[in-house]
Formats: structure tokens, sequence, C-alpha cells
């Protein structure tokens, strides 16, 4: 089976000959050879090769417009040169313009063969680690997120759409589980991105400095405004605006905003003139914010202008077989800060961590492995490294939840998996070949998994 291909040009057949017998020792490869550069040239846009090897001197186009040529139809194509007039200008050219290697003449058959195989090899290594890249950023990672579970991939797919138009978002979710992470990805995928994103935590700010926060105030306003102030909401002008615990937000306050949401103007304190504000706002609330409507503590009016788009993230705990692909995320992100060899963490530790509920969300775990790698002796993670609080309750997950560290590694994987191939099919429209070729996996082992796991390839046909 011919799995790469290569192109020699020269406008010496002898020296066609030699390079194509030479080659042919290599397995699995097949050798076009083309004596004049004009028509190689009309050859290397029809066709797709892995490597060209051309002579530099050449009638009509020589080998440095062909090489020039060649890396705009592939950037990716590997280019050996051949010269019997080595000069240091003409290396330095076709060095530049992406030749990977050239050969004097005369060479040694063994010589072009050691070179195009070491070539070829360094491009297979190449597209081996962007593929394995792309295996590990596409079902873990989006944006600073990390995860492969199922309802976060429904989260990202939400991002993503929403991201496109310039709706309000309201995110909802415990503390620690991420929302201003969701509020960043939205403004990262947007429209605004080369603009701000403006966070404000309605929470943090007393209620007596927060009207002027949000909305600045004039010269002379209030005692100590000795000079005119931009809010936050005007700094924010052609980006995003993030309101983080807009349920924190004082009920006098909430119909002004309301009002700025809908008119997209705001009236700075003490100002007389409204000022036009280009704005995405993204709120955030860790409430009940319908409770606090019942409640009379939060205005219905506000809670529908905000309440365009709702991003509902899960517990940590809905969520479990996140756990040990975040807990590597941090032992890597933390022990390369700290400059500490920690690069493993015991049988024991997952476990307990797998059951540990985790009330404090992603944020009680960063800050779990962040302490326990700042205090550890060891290059493994030992329970001894855990606060006594997480060890000690981490029983009191359901028994449904428990189990050794074999079988919840077992379970993990097994959910991996699961997600892994249905995200597969989902993008290959359900064509196995394909999916199967970028798993680089056997069609025969693809089909074991799809059985196991109860999955048709039908069912993801469009």
């Amino acid at each position: 089976m011919v799995t790469r291909r290569i192109l020699v040009v020269d406008d010496e057949p002898g020296m066609l000959e030699v390079c194509a017998d030479t080659l042919r020792h290599i397995p699995q490869t097949q050798i076009v050879t083309e004596r004049r550069s004009r028509r190689a040239a009309e050859i290397l846009g029809e066709e797709t090769f892995d490597l060209m090897i051309s002579d530099i001197r050449m009638p009509d186009i020589d080998g440095v417009e062909l090489l020039k040529h060649a890396r705009e139809c592939d950037p990716n194509l590997i280019v050996l040169m051949l010269t019997a007039y080595p000069t240091v200008e003409t290396a330095v050219a076709a060095m530049k313009l992406g030749a990977s290697d050239y050969i004097t003449k005369p060479f040694l058959p063994e010589e072009l063969e050691a070179t195009v195989h070491r070539l070829l090899q360094e491009k297979k290594l190449r597209e081996e680690n962007r593929l394995l890249q792309r295996q590990l950023e596409r079902p873990f990672c989006f944006d600073e997120i990390v995860s492969h579970s199922a309802p976060m991939r429904a989260i990202f797919d939400t991002i993503d759409r929403v991201a496109e138009t310039d709706v309000d978002v309201l995110i909802v979710g415990e503390t620690g589980v991420g929302k201003e992470l969701v509020a960043r990805s939205i403004h990262k995928r947007s429209r605004r991105s080369s603009a701000r994103f403006v966070p404000v935590d309605c929470g943090a700010i007393p209620d007596h400095l927060l009207e002027s926060e949000l909305f600045g105030h004039e010269k002379g306003a209030f005692t100590g405004a000795h000079s005119r102030s931009l809010g936050l909401i005007e700094f924010a002008h052609h980006g995003s605006f993030f309101l983080d615990e807009v349920g924190e937000l004082p009920l006098r306050l909430q119909a002004k905003l309301r009002r700025v949401l809908q008119e997209r103007r705001v009236r700075r304190v003490g100002g007389k003139e409204e000022i036009d504000v280009d704005v995405r706002v993204v709120a955030a609330t860790n409430r009940d914010l319908l409770n606090q409507i019942k409640n009379k503590a939060f205005r219905e009016d506000l809670y529908y202008r905000i309440n365009v788009v709702r991003i509902e993230i899960p517990s940590l705990r809905e969520r479990l077989d996140d756990i040990p692909l975040l807990v590597y995320h941090f032992l890597k992100r933390f022990a390369s800060e700290m400059e500490k060899p920690v690069s493993e963490v015991s049988q024991d530790v997952m476990e307990v961590l797998t059951r540990y509920s985790w009330p404090g969300n992603i944020r009680e775990l960063q800050n779990v492995m962040k302490r326990s790698i700042a205090l550890t002796r060891n290059e493994v993670l030992t329970v001894e490294d855990l606060p006594e609080e997480v060890v000690g309750k981490s029983g009191d997950q359901p028994a449904a939840r428990r189990g050794n560290f074999f079988d919840l590694r077992t379970q993990h994987l097994a959910i991996f998996e699961q997600n892994y191939l249905e995200e597969l099919l989902g993008r290959w429209n359900g064509d196995v070949t394909r999916a199967a070729q970028e798993a680089q996996l056997p069609r025969g082992t693809f089909y074991r998994l799809l059985k196991k796991h109860g999955l048709s390839a039908d069912s993801f046909r469009q």
C-alpha cells in the first residue's frame, strides 16, 4: 500500500534515474519523476506529495522559483534541494523559502536515501504530534475550561452558538463552578473579542459605592467626587460587561440597570445627559432568582431582560468523570509554577478526591491541589498531603458512587470512551472509516468499541 509520494525534478535524465532507483528501496513509497520544471509546477497544483526533491539550476523555472511555488501549493510539503554549484547565497535563499535540506552533487545513493528517510520520519512525527494535540485539546479543553463530560460538551455547543449573536446571557450555577470562565469564553468567541471584557462582582462592592462604580459620576455629584469618572458599563463600550452575582444587586439599582439594558444608554450619577453604550451583558448568579422574585428581592422585568439565553453549569459532583482530568490539569499547572517535581497522585488520593462531595466545586478542588502541592515533600501526592476535612468527608458520597480506585478508573475510562466515540462520529456524520482513521484505530476495533457502548453509526448520520 502506497502511503508516501515523492516528486523528483531534474533536467538530467541520468540524475532522475539515480534518484528513482535509490528511493525505491524505501517501503510504501511512490516515486514520480519530471524533467521539465514548468510541468512539475503544474503537477504540484494538481496532486499531493509528501516530499519534493528538486535541482536548483534548471532551464525555464529554476529550483528556487519551483520551491516558492511548491510552498504556495502546500505549506507542509518537505523540499530537498540538489545542487552541483553550492553557494552560500543559494543555500540561504532556499532555506528562507522553506527548504528542509540540500545535498551537493555528486552524492552517494546511501546519502540521499538516509536524508530522505530522515525527512519523512520528521514529517511523520510532526503530523502525529499535531493529531495527538488535537485529540487532547478537542475533547478536554474549551478555551480555559477543562472538561470532557457530556453536560459540559452541551454547554460548549451553546457557547459557540450564542457567541455569534449579541444577545444577553444569564449563567447560573453554584459558587466555584466556573461561571466567569464561561462568560470569558463567550466574549473571546464573539465579534467583541478585541474589545474589553469588564467584570464586576455585585456582592463585593459596598452598596453606597456600587451605583457610581456601575454608572459613573460627574464632578461634584457627591462629597468626594472631585472629577468626572466613567462607570464600568461605559468603560465596557464595544465590549462585554460581566455582572457577577447579579442577585446581590440592591433593588434600587435594579430598575436603573434594567433601563440601561433596554435603552443601551447610561446616565452618570449627577449627570443630565444620557450616553450611548454598546455593550453585551453577561450576568451570573448562584441564587434562585425566581424565588427572589417571589420574595420581592429581585425585579421580574430585570430577570427577563438578562435571561435571554440561560446557561446552567452543573456542579462538580454531577460530573465526577471530570475530576481525574482536573486533578492532573492542576497538578501540572501548580507543580510548574512552584517548580516542584510532583508528577503523580497516588491511587488512594484519586479515590478520596473522587468520593468527596466538593461543595466549593472546581475552585475548592483547585485550592486543595495547590495547597497539597505546596506542602508535599514527595514526587507523588499521597493522602497525607490532603487537607484533613477532605479526607474525613470523602465517605459522604452516596454508596452508588463509591468504589476502589480501579473500579472508578474503569468507570471513568468507559465514560471517556463513549464520549470520545460520540464526539468523533458526530463530527464525521457517522462515517466509521474516517472516524477510525482519525482515532488511528483499526475499523474492527472501532466497531467493537461501538458495540461495547451500544452505539450505532447510523444514528449519527444526517
